[in-house]
């Protein structure tokens, strides 16, 4: 919504994981959501017949909103709800009848293991970056990596039979040999020779894997936050397609499914939509108010449903050609981003998963919030002049990126290490040269960059302190929901406001 409809409408604002636009004052962005006023919803503060609002609204948002309560409880850790609950649990287990299957206790053993190990992560670790729509949702998607970087590990040390067969204590149907699927073959968008179907060609080309290409491009434009750096992943990953065909039949594809189908209509829609979102998210007034403080139901329904949107918003200018450190660090991103990417093909390769099985939507459904939140740790520690510790969930994101790496080179050894056609050494070759002269050129000999001068050094200081304010501050009511005095205050106001 745009900040000039604020006096208009008292809009209700958006919210989930958490940014703040660098116009944005912590006062106008961190209160609470409004209401929209409406001839149906016409409060004692507010009359249609005389020639403006009655009630002060300017004045209402100047002032410290907070937290009435209405989320408060379930903000809280409930530290001693979940003791009580776990050791409940194991006191249940604790008195049951033993068993005698070794198997079936391990597995148990491990699930509870690790069932407890994640109901402690979300109880006691540290917020994350993100609020919304709750933070133990991101503190269990934190400790969710964890879990599955251990596991990783511990698939690390075995053998590529071995990994198979643990698969199959996940699912019966995994660690079976299968047949890649080649999207290569005959490339005729008509075939002449087949009159009843001569699209089928196309046709055979729609699988699962496009909706994916679309909602996943739509989703990586969010978490990338900048156009330019959607485009080069996306036309970068079909060169890497064209690179590793000889290894993956899986990327044997036609020249129309790559730059047409994939590419410009899966991907190019996905980002279209992506900047749209961008654009609505970046524009919207985050404007909070307390869910009983909105006295029309149409306005508590906007304040739940903006509950899963961004709290507040950052948007990412990575300033590439800023500085040489700073072009050698998107260099790392798109790197690492292309990276998990192939992961994706490799693992369920050498680790025989088909492609529509759960497990691999699973993987990808995980990585998005890591990702997401990866990368805004990874620009706050780029751009934030007071930011010197590279974020917890990048370090363990990278450190994922890396152990699957590491996996696909051990149990597809014979898969990695096919030659490389001479086209691909020649065309790699070229476009490494050309990046090395681009930057010796750009960065020593005709240098481009912006100048970054201390007016610019105290722009981003200031507006990363307003951003750590928002985020640090959700709610001022959660340090005194319980203070009697608070309560009474409170209590005493609203009286004598009624009076």
């Amino acid at each position: 919504m745009k900040k000039t409809e604020m006096a208009e409408n008292w809009d209700s604002g958006g919210g989930g994981g958490g940014d703040v636009s660098p116009e944005y004052s912590p006062m106008t962005s961190g209160g609470d959501v409004s209401q929209e006023v409406s001839s149906n919803d016409v409060s004692p503060e507010y009359s249609p017949i005389t020639s403006g609002p009655v009630h002060d609204w300017e004045e209402e948002r100047s002032t410290e909103f907070f937290d009435d309560g209405t989320m408060t409880y379930f903000w809280r850790a409930h530290t001693l709800n979940t003791l009580v609950f776990m050791i409940c649990f194991l006191l249940y287990e604790a008195l049951s009848p033993p068993y005698e299957d070794m198997v079936d206790n391990t597995k148990r053993g491990l699930v509870a293991s690790v069932s407890a190990f994640i109901l402690l992560g979300v109880t006691v670790t540290p917020d994350g970056p993100f609020k919304r729509p709750h933070p133990a949702i991101w503190r269990f998607t934190f400790i969710i990596s964890i879990v599955y970087e251990l596991g990783l590990i511990f698939v690390l040390y075995q053998s590529a039979s071995g990994a198979r067969q643990l698969l199959k204590h996940i699912d019966p149907k995994l660690g079976e040999p299968m047949e890649e699927k080649d999207y290569g073959g005959t490339c005729h968008l008509y075939d002449h020779e087949t009159p009843d179907d001569p699209y089928h060609n196309i046709k055979d080309k729609l699988d699962l894997f496009v909706p994916l290409h679309f909602f996943g491009w739509w989703l990586k434009t969010l978490l990338l936050r900048d156009w330019w750096l959607c485009w080069v992943i996306s036309v970068m990953f079909e060169i890497l397609e064209y690179t590793l065909e000889h290894q993956l039949p899986n990327f044997s594809e036609c020249w129309w499914d790559h730059w047409i189908m994939d590419a410009l209509v899966c991907n190019g829609l996905g980002i279209y939509c992506g900047l749209q979102s961008l654009k609505y998210f970046s524009m919207k007034t985050y404007h909070w108010r307390g869910l009983w403080n909105i006295p029309s139901y149409r306005g508590k329904l906007r304040r739940i449903l903006g509950q899963f949107g961004p709290y507040v918003w950052v948007d990412y200018d990575w300033k590439p050609l800023s500085s040489l450190g700073r072009w050698f660090s998107m260099l790392g991103i798109i790197a690492i981003f292309l990276l998990a990417e192939l992961n994706t093909f490799y693992l369920k390769f050498v680790l025989w998963v088909e492609p529509g099985h759960w497990a691999n939507l699973v993987r990808l459904v995980l990585i998005l919030p890591w990702g997401a939140v990866a990368l805004r740790e990874v620009f706050q520690f780029l751009d934030d002049p007071d930011c010197m510790k590279f974020g917890r969930q990048s370090w363990l994101f990278l450190a994922i990126v890396c152990t699957e790496l590491l996996i696909v080179i051990k149990f597809g050894w014979e898969t990695v290490t096919i030659p490389f056609p001479s086209y691909v050494v020649t065309l790699w070759m070229g476009i490494f040269i050309l990046l090395v002269l681009w930057t010796v050129w750009n960065f020593f000999i005709d240098p481009h960059t912006f100048k970054v001068d201390s007016h610019d050094v105290e722009r981003r200081r200031e507006h990363w302190s307003q951003v750590r304010a928002i985020e640090t501050k959700l709610s001022p009511s959660e340090s005194r929901l319980f203070n009697p005095q608070f309560l009474f205050d409170k209590f005493i106001h609203r009286k004598t406001k009624d009076d």
